[in-house]
């Protein structure tokens, strides 16, 4: 009974702390939600951040690599952002690599997962004394629980491309910033994994006489613009970095997936893999990708995007046929 009772009340604290929100704001507005695209079994992803929560590493390379180059972007901002979202994704290597950018005064620290927020606001403990204010909240990407225009800043490192509806949560991101607010975001691209897309898909022929889809569709990079533009963001910026990662083998590759929360979570996929084409998959990695020192090359191919709350003290392009200069004059007076 004593525990059953503490357990309870140790419950309540954590709800208190991480303020479990089930209200949603920004969706009403901007939610575009259709239930008949359902690409992603978001209930299993968020098991599968429960299980990487108790597996990440203290410091992750690729993904301390990725966040330092989104943040990053801050220190090209005049501006400070007091109050920031950081949903998803890597967000306790956004919170631990953030080192005062941006002037941030309040953070907001928003998971689907109840323990991934837990080892983060742990993490911060860790952390030296500083002057941000932060809280937790249990949220969807999905489902954005905030108001419209609450905040300054929203960064997503690492997350969205689990989304069914990309698109639809680039808008709630968007209607979630105050006028002239920023979104910082950084998504998987098209061709992370194209080694272990290849050896799976061989593999699969070899044994299975057919293919099963094994690795998540991803955006490609000319897609990212679209995107931006069509949420509703002004001054849209989009690039791409590609990371290779060694490993000793196929095995320690999956394991560092796991570790992220990113392994498969295709909602019409079979669940098991069978154990002969596993182990065809990764003889045929090793014997098409590896290196004579005897690793295996993983590419990560990641997209980074910018894009503001449109205010009235953004710059803006002219109106079509507004020009008084003809680009025949210019070329004429530089003789070009």
């Amino acid at each position: 009974m004593y525990e059953m009772r503490a357990a309870k009340a140790a419950s309540a604290e954590w709800r208190r702390i991480f303020h479990i929100h089930k209200n949603t704001f920004c969706t009403e507005i901007g939610g575009q939600q259709n239930p008949k695209l359902k690409i992603f079994d978001r209930h299993l992803k968020r098991q599968q951040r429960d299980r990487a929560a108790w597996l990440m590493s203290s410091k992750d390379t690729l993904v301390d690599a990725v966040a330092e180059n989104l943040i990053d972007r801050l220190e090209d901002c005049k501006k400070s952002f007091p109050t920031a979202l950081c949903m998803g994704g890597s967000g306790e290597a956004v919170r631990r690599l953030l080192n005062g950018r941006g002037g941030i005064e309040k953070l907001t620290m928003m998971d689907m997962s109840f323990d991934m927020l837990r080892t983060c606001r742990d993490a911060e403990k860790t952390l030296p004394e500083t002057t941000v204010e932060t809280s937790y909240i249990v949220g969807d990407e999905e489902y954005l629980p905030l108001q419209e225009r609450s905040m300054d800043l929203v960064i997503s490192c690492l997350g969205l491309h689990w989304t069914n509806d990309l698109l639809g949560a680039m808008i709630q991101s968007r209607l979630a910033l105050k006028p002239d607010g920023l979104f910082l975001g950084a998504i998987l691209g098209g061709e992370t994994l194209k080694e272990l897309r290849i050896a799976c898909t061989v593999a699969h022929m070899e044994r299975e006489g057919g293919i099963s889809p094994r690795l998540s569709p991803l955006a490609q990079v000319r897609d990212a613009g679209n995107l931006l533009t069509r949420a509703g963001f002004s001054l849209p910026g989009v690039d791409v970095d590609e990371y290779t990662v060694r490993y000793k083998s196929a095995l320690e590759l999956i394991e560092h997936l796991r570790s992220m929360g990113e392994t498969n979570a295709l909602s019409q996929t079979t669940r098991t893999l069978k154990r002969e084409t596993a182990l065809a998959a990764a003889a045929i990695y090793e014997s098409m990708f590896g290196a004579d020192d005897g690793t295996i090359p993983a590419t990560f191919q990641v997209i980074f995007m910018t894009g503001w709350r449109e205010h009235s003290s953004q710059q803006k392009a002219k109106q079509r046929g507004s020009a008084t200069v003809s680009f025949a004059d210019l070329q004429k007076q530089f003789g070009g």
